[in-house]
């Protein structure tokens, strides 16, 4: 999971990029890069960390230029400790080339040994971002043969790329005296988004850093298709993909994405209050309504949807725990020791609403289970009668392979498990999922013209049609942060449907 943004202006675009990254940090806090260009020239920073972190005045100083992208890094495939993960990467030839990904690339093994044996390109990294710059470059090359470079050669590269790769990927790439380009994979599973003001062209991952930076969204760059943006600010668009078809993953909406965003023509916002709504008719099935005396949300990403509830319910709604925002998502943490020891100190209860009530929980999704048994402990320590738990989202029973951070099957405290067994692992009185159709109906009444959803981590059906169990078994194995005291054997995974697109 990542935020990247890329930037065409006629001024110097550093701080501009700096403040997109700043409204991109929700997707990624492990490390932050920034790359400039002058006249054919890159200058880059990039280090471990938060933005306001990474980059003090003498960085920014050190990034001139009217062109450039950045990116917000949190990893789920290489080492999570070297600041050599960190992006933007670079090659040199052909032109020079700088880029940025979001996504995960799901034959990056396969690609990398190709690279060498019959590209003749060397990866330095474990970064599946430096194996995806390598095969556009490689395919550029040869598009271009040394010629001067056209936009129509740009796009015959990416159409190239869709056919090698495989797995989910917004990219953006600068090519040094060219231009800025961005691309989708063909089922757009990653979010992008395009929008301009007065003399600047701006992508990025969400449309909140468009308008948050006072750029008007113009539109959502389309599964497959690519956008180059010429350093005098012309944009040129193309489908690069055979048999392009809009799956976006199900779990911006859940969780990942800013409320204020605005993904495929859905507003994430409206997307929380319908999953609010459609588990109202799931929490009345289980308990009544009577038996409720408060309703309180895990913040921050289940506001919405606790909202919503309450009102349907016609129960309080309460304000029970108290964010220190200066923690880290615990969701994104590698590692289970560590999201165990941040749970206190990410959250606080407000004692008076819990002591003597029957509370109602409501999270946006529970993935591993351990900050949902901490937060239930919490509200009985503040002395509630009855802990119930509702999630907006149905159980994670899948790894994902698409980017996020929750690949390894043991991780989930739903895999292979009841709902009852979750519970009482939990240890809530009573414990309310979301169901995957009603999820899907939720959201996807927002547009229409979606093709469906990347739901896999939901409902183990991949949309790219090319994962198995062995490649889950492959891709865990590169895995950062494996402490896990709920590990199991992979191959003991199902996947229903797992080839069905």
């Amino acid at each position: 999971m990542c935020g990247i943004v890329g930037v065409v202006s006629n001024a110097p675009v550093n701080q501009l990029i700096y403040d997109a990254l700043l409204l991109l940090q929700h997707r990624g806090q492990d490390a932050a890069g920034i790359v400039t260009q002058r006249e054919r020239k890159f200058f880059m920073h990039k280090a471990k960390g938060m933005v306001r972190d990474v980059f003090r005045t003498r960085n920014m100083r050190g990034l001139p230029g009217d062109a450039g992208l950045g990116q917000v890094r949190y990893p789920t495939a290489g080492n999570a400790y070297s600041e050599e993960e960190a992006q933007p990467f670079y090659v040199n030839a052909p032109y020079g080339i700088v880029l940025v990904h979001n996504g995960n690339l799901t034959n990056a093994q396969a690609l990398k040994a190709e690279l060498f044996s019959s590209d003749h390109r060397h990866i330095n990294t474990e970064s599946d971002s430096e194996v995806l710059l390598n095969v556009f470059a490689h395919e550029l090359e040869k598009t271009t043969r040394g010629a001067q470079l056209r936009p129509d050669d740009v796009f015959k590269a990416v159409s190239n790329v869709h056919r090698r790769i495989r797995g989910s990927y917004a990219v953006i790439a600068m090519i040094a005296g060219h231009g800025v380009l961005a691309f989708r994979d063909p089922f757009g599973i990653r979010p992008l988004s395009i929008g301009h003001k007065d003399g600047t062209v701006m992508v990025a991952s969400e449309s909140v850093t468009l308008e948050g930076t006072g750029h008007v969204l113009d539109r959502h760059v389309l599964p497959g298709e690519a956008v180059f943006i010429d350093l005098q600010g012309k944009v040129h668009a193309q489908q690069c993909a055979a048999d392009p078809k809009l799956f976006p993953c199900i779990f911006e909406y859940v969780y990942l994405a800013r409320p204020d965003s605005v993904l495929d023509g859905i507003s994430v916002y409206q997307a929380r209050l319908n999953l609010g709504e459609t588990l109202a008719k799931r929490v009345v099935s289980t308990v009544p309504p009577s038996e409720i005396d408060v309703i309180i949300p895990i913040p921050e990403s289940s506001r919405p949807s606790a909202t919503q509830l309450a009102h349907l319910l016609g129960v309080p709604y309460r304000e029970g725990f108290v964010k220190n925002r200066y923690v880290g998502r615990t969701f994104i943490m590698p590692g289970q020791g560590v999201r165990k020891k941040s749970v206190r100190q990410k959250l606080n209860v407000i004692a008076s609403e819990f002591k003597g009530r029957n509370v109602l929980l409501v999270d946006d999704s529970i993935v591993r289970g351990t900050t949902s048994r901490e937060i239930v402990q919490m509200a009985r320590d503040a002395g509630a009668k009855k802990v119930y738990l509702a999630s907006a989202a149905p159980p994670v029973r899948f790894p994902n392979v698409y980017g996020i951070d929750m690949p390894t099957p043991g991780e989930l405290v739903a895999y292979g498990r009841t709902i009852e067994e979750v519970r009482e692992i939990i240890g809530c009185d009573a414990l309310i999922y979301q169901d995957v159709d009603g999820m899907k109906r939720a959201i996807g009444s927002l547009n229409p013209s979606l093709d469906g959803f990347d739901a896999s981590c939901f409902d183990g059906v991949y949309v790219t049609g090319d994962i198995n169990p062995e490649d889950i078994a492959r891709i865990n194995e590169a895995r950062i942060g494996q402490e896990d005291p709920l590990e199991e054997d992979t191959s003991r995974l199902a996947l229903p449907n797992a080839q069905e697109a």
